[in-house]
This record gives structure tokens, sequence and C-alpha cells, in this order.
């Protein structure tokens, strides 16, 4: 059966951040109802074309339970990811999570870059200028909006 496994098993709270340009992390919390001893397992896959991938780096909490997982190298593609957390126990099926994601939704983009301010005494005021932030895939730097805030005039 598909949602076979005890109720309140498979994990909750989960989400995802990308962040430094390539790097995921991917956190969640136990089932509400799931036993102590239950481990859970992410596997994800950028696209249909792609492989299925387990997490390499869990991130554990203080009773070895697998809560969180770090991807390197990620970049993100045009399709929807999809992303499994499955669990296992002794005492009981667990039930699994499934989600699909896009991934640039996700991703917590750098600061800008090369900021520069020149400022003169005269009526000229000041002139502001940067880069854009770098990013896990290619942009069109137009499609971006900043924001100045200016804390000590």
């Amino acid at each position: 059966p598909v949602f076979a496994g005890m109720n309140g098993s498979a994990v909750e709270n989960f989400s995802c951040v990308i962040y430094n340009i390539f790097l995921m992390n991917c956190t969640w919390q136990a089932g509400r109802d799931a036993p102590a001893d239950t481990q859970y397992f992410l596997y994800w896959q950028k696209s249909r074309d792609e492989e299925e991938m387990e997490c390499e780096l869990y991130i554990k909490d203080e009773n070895h339970r697998n809560m969180g997982c770090v991807f390197q190298n990620v970049s993100i593609g045009t399709e929807k990811a999809y992303f499994l957390v499955n669990g296992s126990s002794k005492d009981s099926l667990i039930q699994f999570y499934d989600e699909y994601i896009d991934l640039y939704k996700i991703e917590i983009l750098t600061a800008p870059l090369n900021v520069t301010a020149h400022c003169t005494r005269d009526s000229a005021g000041c002139i502001i200028t940067w880069h854009p932030p770098l990013l896990s895939r290619v942009e069109k730097a137009k499609c971006f909006q900043y924001e100045i805030s200016i804390q000590n005039k």
C-alpha cells in the first residue's frame, strides 16, 4: 500500500534552503507518533532524467537520529525536484513523506558584490554602485530589484 505505516510516523516540518550558491540544507522533525528507534533517510531527484541520490551528510540529533541533510554541489534546473524521506523502525512500519519543490524558490541569494559609495560635499550627493549577486543558475541582471537603506546621513 502507498501509505503503509503507522499514522503520525512520517517526518514533519520538512524544509530545504539553498545558500552560498551550491549548498542545500534540508531539515525535518520526527513524526509525533514515531517510535523512539525510528531512523529517517532522505533521497532526492533533481529531475526525472537524473538518478535519485541519498543524503551523504546527515545532520543528527542528540539520539543519533537523522534530522537533516547537507548537499554539496547543487545546481538548479528548470524542473521541480523530488524529495522523499522514508523511515525504519524495528517496532513498526514508518510512513514516508514526499514533496516536489522548485529549487529556485528556496534559494537564499547572496548579497550584491563590490558595493561602493562615492560621496561629495556638493549637491551631487552620493553615487552607489554594485554588481548582481552570484547565482547557482543563469539569470538576467535586469530581473533583480534592489533597495538601498541609508542608516547614517
